[in-house]
């Protein structure tokens, strides 16, 4: 068969490694802390109040911004929690996930030359979205194991053409956070420039250790510049229903929309419904969730303490990162892939959160499972 021929906008991507991996773990039927979602679901209060929804006949299409009573919770509780109110009708867009909240985010405001500041090791979209614009991704790298960002050299980075920083906190894969002071410099060093922020804040309610997410939110002097991003699939363990949100200005939501309206148009409608009512019932819920997860945490490195891996410091999300040196000299890819087939537990290696593969030798593991997961896994990995 003819095929037609045509150039590739993305000729170095393949099937992301979050695929791959959990492909790997069902072959070989091993225990999969790869992939980040939860293997418990979710409240039944919460799929009770959606499948109201339903049979009350919510089924069509929401408005494209998004449901206006979801829009007036999401107000309600971004004020409580950091002290911004949004407006619910002009500053407030309901997204199919984060994920297409920052699609359309960077496709909103980069054109073909624009730089974008990318921290690695980073989310895997960032960098294709930015190449399908047009935009020249400049990465930062963070340095293991401290993972942390040296604003003096960040700002090297900056130039005429950089059009946007792209933020990730609490930070996948690495599980740091940003601090106030974090934010601070980064308000100075971009505060007479036109830069925005695409602050991807998904985890934004699992923090540990009595630490405070720093939100951009927070700041006043950045939320004018800011693309503020998060997920209920991370908060409320349901990831399958793909609803985030994006909170940002009036002139950024303007083109934010412009986007959004043809990529999904619209989310779920009932899945909607029934958010909104349990943000407006079951709050403390989602105010008690790191408290859920830093439980998970310290079980986990618990079971984990008589092993050969070395943990790394976890301040936040559910992926804890464990240096694996003392065990192998094998790159982290193919040490993933061995104990995915040969040893029974599926982890993501880091490297494949740098464009350019760094290898520290570190591998991801997921802690949002049931006890009885982690046990498993635990009890497994303490003899490699």
């Amino acid at each position: 068969m003819n095929f037609p021929h045509f150039p590739s906008k993305l000729p170095q991507t393949g099937t992301s490694i979050f695929t791959v991996m959990s492909a790997l773990a069902q072959k070989h039927q091993a225990i999969n802390l790869s992939q980040g979602f939860p293997d418990f679901d979710c409240d039944r209060s919460l799929t009770y109040m959606v499948n109201q929804a339903i049979k009350h006949g919510h089924n069509q299409y929401a408005p494209m911004p998004g449901l206006p009573w979801l829009k007036e919770e999401i107000s309600a509780f971004t004020q409580e929690c950091y002290g911004t109110t949004y407006d619910p009708e002009t500053e407030i867009t309901i997204t199919s996930g984060a994920t297409e909240a920052i699609y359309c985010a960077i496709t909103a405001t980069v054109n073909e030359g624009d730089e974008v500041i990318v921290i690695e090791p980073a989310y895997d979209s960032y960098i294709p979205n930015i190449k399908l614009n047009g935009g020249s991704p400049v990465c930062y790298t963070l340095e293991a194991p401290d993972f942390r960002i040296n604003w003096d050299h960040f700002k090297r980075l900056i130039t005429n053409h950089t059009r946007l920083i792209i933020l990730n906190t609490p930070h996948n894969p690495t599980g740091t956070i940003l601090h106030e002071s974090d934010i601070r410099q980064l308000a100075a060093i971009i505060k007479d420039t036109q830069i925005m922020i695409v602050s991807d804040e998904v985890y934004e309610h699992i923090i540990f250790d009595g630490k405070q997410h720093q939100s951009i939110s927070r700041f006043p002097e950045l939320v004018s510049r800011s693309f503020v991003i998060s997920s209920f699939g991370k908060t409320l363990h349901t990831t399958g229903w793909k609803l985030g949100y994006c909170l940002a200005p009036p002139p950024l939501t303007k083109e934010l929309r412009k986007v959004h309206q043809f990529v999904t148009f619209s989310t779920s409608t009932p899945f909607q419904h029934g958010v909104a009512r349990y943000m407006k019932e079951e709050k403390e819920k989602i105010i008690q969730l790191k408290h859920f997860y830093q439980a998970k945490r310290d079980l986990f490195l618990s079971l984990m303490k008589n092993s050969r891996f070395e943990p790394i410091p976890c301040s936040g999300t559910y992926f804890q990162l464990m240096k694996y040196d003392q065990i192998s000299d094998k790159s982290d890819t193919e040490f993933s892939q061995w104990l995915t087939s040969e040893v029974g537990v599926a982890c993501i290696p880091v490297s494949v959160f740098y464009r350019s593969g760094k290898d520290n030798k570190i591998v991801r593991f997921c802690f949002a499972k049931e006890d009885e997961t982690l046990e498993k896994a635990a009890e497994i990995l303490v003899k490699v």
